[in-house]
């Protein structure tokens, strides 16, 4: 029997008989656990045995979650990093070597545009930024040396959304992978294993977990792209692993990424996710998809309002009409998110007053948090890019992001209202 969502968001991944009998999922806080035989034990380091022999490579807590995760999204099996960085560096070092590339989309959260561009590259992997919806872009930077082809759900900040099966299609003819980052929607919007994306990745600090306080990230596998593929090339996962010598995809199969993400990703760099935090992230994946519900309508709530407001130069939200992929958004979501990005009138210097003039909303690093947050990317998130990369990245020096929480939303209005007077008067 499949169940819905939201059942699965409170059961998914933990049966209660095989834990003790506890009815919810249990915190193991522990670092190791007993072997068994000699034989068993290298069974299990050889990768020929299912168990745990270490938290830093699996915990009876943190695959609860990546279960649970797993069946959210629609993937065969999940990985839960340290952070949602962690993540894209995981998929990164499993799929690609020196001498690769990565084509990404050009709106990008600031953080991952900086990861590759100052990381991935000193890792020798090539990174090619095409305009995220010039779909001949993708497939004039692709060729037989690309490693995967990266986009977002809703891009940070701009919120566009591709067209998924068309990237797809452009990255499976080159038999590569297409990765997308799906942390604005979350799987309660967007699932896009479903619309041909072979991997996700969220970081599930944001509206996974939900109150900002517990920092983490995951990879999910959708089991479906053929690592063996005479045309691809992935050393990690088809042929004799550099590390194990064995085949993953003869030994997994369909969840041989996974297990590559876990064992060569993870392993080696203890960036797993830790039972306690796993535990808390948990908590908050119980009501994802009650919260997103009223993180859309308030968010639909505030854009209108800003949308007819005298001082605001521009509105970018995919709910309303005039969003240049309103139309994608409304196709794939099921709801338009709780992201708003805008501009004031007065530009880049009213955008970082407005930050210290609100009093509700929180100005801090985070977004997807329960209660509202702002951020002025250009002098913060995105500082690192010069002027001319923070515009490819969709980011405006007068941009503001706003990340519409669970608050009345009259009180989210009357907030910026108040604040959009103090630094225009």
């Amino acid at each position: 029997m499949t169940r819905g969502f939201q059942s699965r968001s409170l059961h998914g991944g933990h049966e209660p008989a095989a834990e003790g009998g506890s009815y919810a999922p249990p915190i193991h806080q522990t670092t190791s656990y007993r072997l068994g035989s000699a034989d068993r034990a290298a069974d299990l380091y050889a990768l020929e045995a299912d168990g745990d022999v270490y938290s830093r490579i699996s915990n009876p807590t943190v695959r609860t979650l990546e279960r649970r995760l797993a069946s959210l999204s629609g993937g065969v099996g999940a990985v839960a990093t340290n952070a949602g960085m962690a993540a894209i560096d995981a998929l990164t070092t499993v799929l690609a070597s020196a001498g690769d590339n990565v084509v990404t989309a050009g709106d990008l959260y600031g953080g991952t545009t900086t990861y590759f561009a100052h990381t991935a590259t000193r890792r020798g992997v090539e990174i090619r930024t095409v305009d995220t919806l010039d779909y001949e872009a993708y497939a004039d930077a692709s060729d037989s040396d690309t490693a995967f082809v990266h986009v977002e759900t809703m891009a940070n900040p701009s919120l566009v959304t591709p067209e998924f099966e068309r990237l797809a299609e452009i990255a499976h003819e080159r038999a590569t992978p297409l990765i997308v980052d799906n942390t604005f929607a979350s799987p309660a919007l967007c699932r896009p294993l479903e619309h041909g994306a072979d991997a996700v990745w969220e970081s599930t600090t944001k509206w996974i977990h939900g109150s900002g306080t517990t920092v983490g990230g995951v990879v999910v596998d959708g089991g479906t792209f053929p690592w063996d593929h005479p045309d691809a090339d992935y050393p990690e996962l088809s042929g004799e692993n550099p590390a194990f010598g064995v085949d993953f995809s003869e030994r997994f199969g369909e969840e041989a990424l996974a297990h590559a993400l876990r064992h060569r990703g993870l392993r080696p760099l203890g960036a797993q996710q830790t039972p306690f935090d796993a535990w808390a992230t948990l908590q908050g994946l119980e009501t994802l998809d009650l919260r997103m519900d009223r993180h859309c309508e308030n968010a639909r709530i505030v854009a209108e309002h800003l949308d007819d407001h005298p001082e605001v130069a521009w509105v970018t939200y995919p709910g309303l009409a005039d969003h240049p992929t309103h139309d994608n958004a409304a196709r794939y979501l099921d709801g338009f998110g709780g992201m708003i990005a805008f501009g004031l009138e007065d530009g880049f210097s009213a955008g970082k007053q407005f930050c210290e003039a609100v009093d509700l909303a929180g100005f801090v690093a985070n977004v997807g948090d329960a209660r509202t947050l702002v951020i002025h990317p250009a002098s913060t998130t995105h500082a690192q890019l010069s002027e001319d990369e923070q515009r490819a990245a969709g980011v405006s020096p007068d941009l503001l992001r706003l990340s519409v929480g669970l608050e009345e939303p009259g009180d989210v209005v009357d907030d910026i209202d108040a604040a959009i007077e103090r630094v225009t008067t």
